[in-house]
């Protein structure tokens, strides 16, 4: 039995969006599923708008996603040659022919064709004349004039398309470029691909690509078009709904196993599961499950997945990845043993690594800013006395275990006659600045004695110098 081997072909004319991103996921899936290999290829033959910036971009969003790839990247620039070669096969077969038509003079006889009610496509004037090679002349496919090319759909089932309905497409430009559908399929044949899974915008360049595998006496692959992904709108997935570049996602704060656990549920389905290891997406990846309808962008769903992943992660595996955003409020650097303590008492209060960052303020700053409503009703001068047996009863303290704490601040509020909570929020308000933060005893912990005595004294100091 051949072995499948499928392929990521993305234009380096931007970043890799979403769209593409599922397709470069599915194609992986499924070569992983059946044992096959997955190759990357770089269609970067629209010279004007390729560049090395976006080729980039592509790779590390690949990378972050974990999606290797076994061959390539193989780039279509350098592999002009092949192209030529194939093109020489189709020219000596009858199969194609060169055409020396200005585009002003085609753009001419399409509106006549308009005008008098017919299709405006290229009419053949040029498929019998016999040019040859010269300048300004582009090489045409010679399509048939009658009969029906059938699409079997992997996911949509058979598509007919009547030749009389197709064009003379152009495979090489004047330039001596080849252009997509003639360029895509030359390599799919010689990189054996077996299986072309890509999205649904691509369902009308199949007839073409049918039709030149067909000329050439070459096996087909076989075609799975996904349905497209929309807005909550259910318009077409654009920049309006939110971002679509993967990237994106990793400076927001998204896991990458969160982005490929969400995208791989935007058109496929196993049963009603909705969260899958890595190994168990391949284990149970099939085309039978993809859908036909077009998979709707939900942002909550993907903020409730990322916050999952958050949360079942250790603490650890964390450090290094909300390290860049705990840069970015300039905090300073912290051991790491230091911020996997914050992190776990975090854990199940984040969605995403921006709001990690965010929540550890109080674990990384040297001053408590403290906000005004809290401040206003919590740290008053009633609490002088309570602070004050706290500071005394916490620095003789050896130790700061939750059990050895709840003796200490019981044994205070039972002595000043107070109930726990009286003392309780104005110490987190002292220690942290805000009403709501992470068990107080866990606070404590994390900060250690040095921080926490700190802050109590601050808390005092701030208390004298507010009262009347």
């Amino acid at each position: 039995m051949q072995p499948v081997i499928t392929r990521f072909p993305p234009s380096p004319t931007g970043y890799l969006h979403i769209g593409g991103a599922r397709t470069a996921l599915f194609n992986w899936l499924f070569a992983r599923h059946h044992g096959g290999r997955f190759i990357l290829r770089i269609e970067d033959t629209d010279l004007a708008r390729s560049t090395e910036e976006s080729v980039k971009a592509i790779l590390d969003a690949m990378e972050w996603l974990g999606l290797e790839w076994d061959e390539g990247p193989y780039f279509q620039t350098q592999r002009f040659d092949i192209y030529r070669e194939y093109l020489q096969k189709l020219l000596n077969s009858g199969h194609a022919y060169h055409c020396d038509c200005s585009p002003e003079d085609l753009e001419k006889r399409r509106q006549q064709a308009l005008a008098e009610g017919r299709k405006p496509k290229y009419d053949g004037r040029c498929r019998d004349r016999g040019l040859g090679p010269g300048r300004n002349r582009v090489v045409r496919f010679r399509c048939p004039d009658m009969g029906t090319t059938i699409l079997d759909d992997l996911i949509k089932g058979p598509i007919s398309f009547n030749n009389t309905e197709l064009d003379d497409l152009v495979l090489q430009r004047s330039d001596g470029v080849p252009t997509y559908n003639f360029a895509v399929v030359i390599d799919d044949v010689t990189m054996n691909i077996t299986h072309v899974i890509r999205g649904d915008d691509h369902v009308n360049n199949s007839p073409r690509q049918i039709l030149i595998y067909q000329a050439l006496a070459v096996p087909l692959p076989l075609f799975g078009h996904l349905p497209m992904i929309l807005g909550p709108d259910r318009t077409r997935l654009s920049k309006r709904h939110g971002a679509t570049s993967v990237m994106a996602y990793k400076e927001m704060g998204y896991l990458p196993e969160a982005l490929v656990n969400y995208l791989v549920r935007l058109g496929w389905s196993y049963g009603d599961q909705e969260i899958f290891a890595r190994d168990e997406l391949i284990d149970k990846f099939s085309l039978e499950h993809v859908g036909k309808a077009a998979g709707v962008y939900n942002i909550e769903k993907l903020l409730w997945l990322n916050a999952h992943y958050i949360k079942e992660k250790q603490p650890e595996e964390l450090v290094p990845l909300v390290e860049p955003f705990l840069a970015a409020h300039g905090y300073p650097s912290r051991p790491s043993s230091y911020l996997a303590k914050a992190i776990a008492t975090l854990q199940s209060r984040c969605q995403t690594l921006v709001d990690m960052a965010e929540a550890m303020g109080i674990y990384m700053v040297d001053t408590v800013s403290y906000e005004p409503q809290a401040a206003k009703k919590f740290l008053t001068p009633e609490m002088k006395a309570p602070f004050a047996e706290l500071l005394t009863a916490l620095e003789q303290l050896d130790g700061f275990d939750e059990e050895k704490l709840e003796e200490v601040f019981q044994g205070v509020v039972e002595k000043l006659g107070l109930k726990l909570g009286k003392v309780a929020q104005p110490v987190r308000v002292a220690l942290t600045g805000k009403t709501v933060s992470p068990g107080l005893f866990e606070v404590i912990d994390v900060l250690g004695k040095g921080t926490v005595l700190g802050r109590l004294r601050e808390a005092m100091e701030f208390i004298v110098r507010d009262s009347p």
